[in-house]
């Protein structure tokens, strides 16, 4: 008879032992090995449960998906997607990226204190003036090219990722506005202009730019590249696909579901949590977490579930296979909602 207990490294005996030598490698999406060996920009830094370069390979999207996909490229308006967690929302935004060949996916992840600059550029001025004391001290003064000098103040100025994606180019970035239904009441009203004009303004430059060369200053990208920014106005060319998510926990305001493609997302059926485990786990657990696929869809019905519970699920009894499987799944997989 197995032991139940044997899959267990710690067990609580108040012993030392060698048990972390058999813990087995971690899930792809907690794998955090190799990340400073990793260049930016190559796609990397966005690891949230790992794969979506295979989710957005094996994603199919159904009729009305596609329908409004291609309604906000035609009409260069943002699409707002809402939909329960794990309905591929976040997918969406890679596949298009990826089978459109518009490279990798700039996001940015709302949360509460999220604000428009925050997603436009950040300047640290800080740093700014204890590099200007610096070279003053060093007798650098104010000369081209100093620390702190006139031309230098680029090097204090990284724009976000929705200011990446407004820079001007011949193809359109895509850009991921992850869950903004977390941000605070003011975001989703402050972002109207932007979407609107496609374009905006960094005072910082625009205030010296007349003692620029040429009014231009070199400042970094959410992608951790430079480029050229003149007269402090950075206006696209070709608009960025937006895709704003929500989870449905509030409502926008009108001003805002004027400006965007509204596509709703039901709940993921049996097939695409099998791509969903697929992608991450390959066939073979796909196939042997295929009861929990269908007990998964069945409380879904009734309980507010994620999608990335029941991946850890099917990964946890797959590796550690214990003999308490269908209970440790239970216990992984539990309802966000309070029972009514």
């Amino acid at each position: 008879m197995t032991d139940s207990n044997e899959w267990l490294i710690y067990r609580g005996a108040g012993e030392p032992h060698d048990g972390m030598d058999r813990l087995p490698p971690p899930p792809p999406w907690r794998d955090f090995s190799g990340r400073d060996a990793q260049a930016p920009g190559d796609g990397s830094q966005d690891r949230r449960l790992g794969a979506h370069r295979h989710l957005a390979e094996l994603h199919r999207p159904g009729a009305e998906e596609l329908e409004m996909i291609n309604a906000a490229l035609y009409l260069r308006r943002p699409l707002l997607v809402t939909g329960s967690p794990g309905a591929g929302k976040s997918t969406l935004a890679h596949s298009v990226a990826y089978e459109l060949g518009l490279g990798d996916v700039l996001r940015w992840s709302i949360v509460s204190r999220s604000t428009l600059q925050d997603g436009l550029y950040e300047y640290d001025a800080i740093a700014r003036l204890q590099e200007v004391q610096i070279a003053a001290q060093g007798g650098y003064g104010g000369a081209a090219g100093s620390p702190g000098a006139v031309d230098s103040i680029g090097s204090y100025i990284r724009l976000g990722p929705l200011g990446t994606a407004l820079l001007p180019s011949d193809t359109p970035r895509v850009l991921l506005i992850d869950e903004l239904d977390k941000s605070d009441i003011d975001l989703p009203n402050d972002l109207l202009n932007v979407l609107e004009e496609g374009e905006f303004q960094i005072p910082e430059l625009q205030r010296i730019a007349d003692r620029l060369p040429d009014g231009e200053a070199e400042v970094l990208t959410a992608d951790g590249t430079k480029v050229r920014v003149r007269d402090g106005r950075v206006r696209c060319r070709a608009f960025p696909f937006v895709v704003l998510t929500s989870n449905g926990e509030r409502d926008f305001p009108a001003p805002l579901m004027r400006r965007c493609i509204h596509l709703e997302l039901g709940r993921p059926d049996h097939n695409r949590l099998a791509t969903f485990v697929r992608a991450h786990l390959g066939d073979e657990a796909a196939r042997a977490g295929d009861d929990l696929i269908t007990r998964f869809l069945e409380r879904s019905r009734s309980e507010l579930l994620a999608a990335d519970q029941l991946l850890n699920a099917i990964y946890l009894t797959d590796a550690a296979a214990p003999p308490s499987r269908d209970r440790l799944a239970d216990l992984l997989i539990q309802r966000l909602d309070r029972p009514r």
